[in-house]
């Protein structure tokens, strides 16, 4: 009896559960449809979320100032919005999208405005489709399969067919039809949809905007949208410091940065400080939820995240002390070269060659010898870097032009140094022993330690001297000798310390020159080639970046900062010091103090009774210095390396011209240099450097005579 009613009571139970269930659904359904059937219909047509990027403003560079040397301006673009192109059906969408490009194209025609137009086909005078000239690549990207999906032979007119059927451009002239296309052909390359907006023109004018605005029903799913365009000031000052921007290059290279963040059709720092220090100018982007309909209509747009504007990067570039830098190059090589021609049409001392007439570049800098900051960096010939960037045909000119503009002779021009590098090899030997300030060295023209050596001679007869007297007159005798006692390896390893033959830290890209030695000699090195390596010739070659480095690690007593040419970062308002750059020890020469001191004394003698005591030995500012005449293959290479004042350094200076056979030309450049840093000088409207008050200053050399 017992089990019976157990049985019954499973079987009550079995037949209730199912009867439970189907209740709860039941209740359920009559909520979905009876009670709250509107509100759920609505989040129905809600269904689909999709989270859209949102844009940061690129943070700025400026000068040490503050005067804007790549910034940020305001402007405006007609900008085609997925979501509010999108109609009923992908058919309506088509031919809205169509009606909408044209009525766009013929707007902006109108107003003689451009659109971006890169589709790689035009109609000839008889009305016939051809590829245009010279657009080989962009033909065979148009060929492939997301595009006209056309085999490589395929005509212009055959891929026009496909991509009118493709895209459904229909009814339409065939100029109509060709520009209708192209737009079609581009959005699809910057993968337009949802997330990706599509940028038809940008930087129009406000009048046009106004335009737009007023037939806005007549062009859905077109805003205009307040952007930023990058705009570089005084183009020609440091372009390859600044550096440039550009679109990604393929797909490839998109793949590995979309997890950054990056669009397709997004811009990047290429080059310069655009490239060096892009994760810092970026910014991060925002993000904004997008909710559309079944129908793919949008329904709300919800701010997530708000963009993160980039950082504010100051440089330590002085644009004053560069503009006189890079005019003074200019003109100074443009001198000797014209000195040298007058001098080969002379014959002069029997010689038509030799005397400047190929001197083409020249680089110079200024370091800030209590930081390391890169005040100035000048580099000849000089170019415009945004014009490089936008005219293909000037680029190009630039490629074939005598000098190599496009190459930053302050930081990547290696240079044969010649006998500024003196200062060095006098350190080194005086530390290392194998001379003291008292050693005297007879010079007779001809270095007499190897029997019948007539390859090793000096300019001058300078008899019984020291070390203090061959720096000013740049023995070459005295120095011969100091280099066979001090050998290569030893001197190689005091040049490092001074930041030759190293790279010496600077954010944008460096040569690291060349040490002379037995690796530059298939291992074979003889004495003659450390007698050579001692004044500065064989195979050593220098930036002007090491030289200036050289020389202000002298005038900080033998300590060796890094250089750099950032001086802080800041947020894009430029109201918080996010980074301030502090000076950084990047070696220590390990040279006494006495020694130094002892060096230093040699290159104030320099400017005071030697070689460059025409040019600065009655300047206002007390300076020390090494000039420098390096054999080459053509004119000799002049350089001048120094600091001032002597006395307490600010400033380290290098000045190399290439050829530039005469050694007042480059320190002529020099001279500007200081006046720019100690007295103002400025350059004209003409190009002139102009000096403020002649009393005040040595403006001689502005003349370049």
């Amino acid at each position: 009896m017992e089990e019976k009613k157990k049985s019954k009571g499973r079987t009550l139970l079995l037949v209730l559960m199912p009867l439970l269930i189907l209740g709860v659904y039941v209740l359920r359904l009559y909520d979905w449809q009876i009670l709250n059937g509107a509100e759920w219909l609505a989040t129905a047509d809600h269904s689909t979320q999709t989270v859209v990027p949102m844009e940061a403003a690129r943070g700025e560079i400026l000068d040490c100032n503050g005067n804007p040397l790549a910034v940020n301006k305001t402007s405006y673009s007609v900008v085609f919005n997925w979501l509010y192109m999108k109609q009923e059906t992908s058919e309506e969408t088509v031919k809205t999208e169509n009606a909408t490009i044209l009525s766009l194209i013929q707007l902006l025609d109108e107003e003689n405005i451009p659109w971006l137009d890169t589709l790689p086909i035009t109609i000839d005078k008889d009305g016939n489709y051809q590829f245009k000239e010279d657009s080989d690549r962009e033909i065979n990207t148009l060929k492939g399969k997301d595009y006209a999906d056309v085999n490589s032979y395929a005509s212009a007119e055959i891929c026009m067919q496909n991509l009118i059927e493709k895209y459904q451009v229909e009814g339409y002239s065939k100029e109509e039809t060709r520009d209708i296309v192209s737009v079609r052909y581009n959005m699809v390359k910057e993968q337009f949809g949802i997330s990706s907006p599509y940028t038809f023109a940008e930087d129009i004018p406000l009048d046009l905007v106004t335009v737009i605005s007023e037939n806005s029903s007549k062009l859905p799913g077109v805003t205009v949208d307040v952007t930023t365009t990058r705009e570089y000031y005084d183009t020609s000052l440091i372009p390859q410091i600044v550096g440039q921007m550009g679109k990604i290059n393929s797909l490839e290279e998109y793949n590995e940065l979309k997890d950054k963040g990056y669009s397709y059709d997004d811009l990047l720092g290429r080059s310069g400080i655009e490239g060096a220090y892009e994760d810092t100018l970026r910014g991060k982007a925002g993000e904004k939820l997008v909710e559309t309909t079944s129908t793919g209509q949008l329904a709300s747009e919800t701010v997530t995240k708000a963009p993160e504007a980039g950082s504010t990067i100051y440089l330590t570039i002085d644009s004053n002390l560069q503009r006189v830098a890079n005019a003074s190059l200019e003109k100074n090589i443009k001198a000797t070269r014209e000195n040298g021609e007058r001098l080969c049409a002379q014959n002069y001392r029997g010689s038509d060659s030799g005397w400047g007439e190929d001197c083409w570049e020249g680089g110079a800098v200024v370091l800030d010898v209590k930081t390391g900051g890169v005040l100035a960096a000048g580099s000849a010939p000089g170019y415009d870097g945004l014009k490089a960037q936008e005219d293909s045909n000037y680029y190009a000119s630039l490629l074939e032009q005598k000098g190599n503009p496009l190459v930053n002779k302050a930081f990547s021009g290696t240079f044969t140094p010649g006998s500024c590098f003196k200062p060095v090899v006098a350190c080194a030997a005086l530390e290392e022993g194998c001379i003291t300030n008292s050693t005297v060295i007879t010079c007779r023209r001809k270095y007499d330690r190897f029997e019948n050596d007539n390859f090793h001679t000096c300019l001058g007869y300078h008899g019984p001297i020291t070390l203090r007297t061959a720096l000013a007159k740049s023995c070459n005798v005295f120095f011969y000798e100091t280099g066979y006692r001090l050998g290569i390896d030893a001197l190689n390893l005091y040049c490092q310390r001074f930041g030759l033959g190293v790279k010496t830290g600077v954010e944008t890209g460096e040569s690291a020159g060349i040490l002379a030695g037995p690796e530059t000699k298939n291992g074979v090195w003889r004495d003659g080639d450390t007698l050579n390596a001692a004044i500065g010739q064989s195979d050593y070659t220098f930036t002007p970046l090491q030289l200036a480095t050289m020389a202000a690690t002298i005038a900080n007593d033998g300590t060796r900062l890094k250089t750099t040419v950032i001086k802080q970062i800041t947020d894009y308002t430029r109201t918080e010091v996010l980074e301030e750059i502090t000076p950084t020890v990047a070696d220590t020469v390990e040279v006494s103090q006495e020694n130094i001191d002892y060096v230093k004394d040699g290159m104030e003698a320099v400017v005071t009774e030697g070689t460059a005591e025409t040019s600065l030995g009655n300047y206002p500012v007390k300076v020390a210095g090494k000039t420098g005449t390096a054999q080459t293959n053509g004119s000799d290479n002049v350089v001048f390396v120094g600091y001032a004042p002597a006395d307490n350094p600010e400033i380290a200076v290098a000045v190399v011209l290439d050829h530039g056979a005469t050694s007042s030309y480059c320190q002529n450049v020099v001279v500007d240099i200081l006046n720019a840093y100690f007295y103002d000088a400025t350059v004209d409207e003409e190009g002139n450097i102009v000096v403020p008050s002649k009393d005040e200053g040595n403006s001689g050399s502005s003349s370049a005579e």
